[in-house]
């Protein structure tokens, strides 16, 4: 059977997500998802509130090239964090390759080098699940493009903790399978394209 088209969804000034204040940002991505991170990363103004984790499937055994490509795009602070360092609203925490990168019920980072989830380390599952935990409501997580389900089961794990799932519309995505399984797992409350995307995280009112 053909699988059928998702289309994004409508970009309406009405949208609960852009009046709902958030403590952190969780994002995941595979192929073709650092293009979208780039668009996104660029949109944020320098006021922009909550914390971002943000969590990217790369080689172990290579340096990260990340942290310095984001950071001469995005206004905010870019950084990879160290184990125990606070999660910090304003600025960006890139996972380092070959860690999976967690949320401490203290609200700080962890980093494991426990077996590989989904075929990856860092997976998105694993960030988005401590996070969901912790966070609850006041967590949006944000899915892009990649090849296989990692952030699937995450992304479910934050709508039933209260929080908000945002997708990637695969027809927009270089790799669409990873947003598509979130799609029919019924895990996204929404789905836009990079640029609607970008626009309403760029959007969202300052942390209550």
């Amino acid at each position: 059977m053909p699988r059928s088209t998702v289309k994004p969804a409508v970009d309406s000034q009405a949208d609960a997500a852009t009046t709902r204040g958030y403590d952190l940002v969780v994002i995941g991505g595979s192929a073709g998802g650092i293009e979208v991170l780039n668009i996104l990363l660029s949109a944020l103004p320098a006021g922009f509130a909550p914390a971002v984790m943000i969590v990217t499937h790369l080689p172990p055994g290579s340096p990260s090239y990340l942290v310095h490509a984001f950071a001469h795009r995005c206004a905010l602070p870019v950084l990879e964090p160290d184990a125990g360092e606070r999660i910090m609203p304003g600025r960006v925490h890139v996972a380092p390759p070959g860690y999976h990168m967690l949320v401490e019920v203290d609200r700080t980072v962890a980093l494991s080098t426990d077996a590989a989830v989904r075929f990856s380390r860092p997976s998105i599952d694993v960030l988005f699940e401590s996070a969901a935990t912790v966070y609850g409501e006041r967590l949006l997580a944000i899915l892009l493009s990649g090849a296989n389900d990692d952030g699937a089961q995450g992304l479910a794990q934050v709508r039933a903790q209260g929080g908000t799932a945002w997708v990637q519309a695969p027809d927009t995505a270089v790799s669409p399978e990873m947003p598509r399984a979130a799609i029919e797992r019924g895990a996204a409350d929404s789905i836009y394209n990079p640029a609607t995307m970008a626009r309403r995280l760029a959007a969202l009112p300052a942390s209550l």
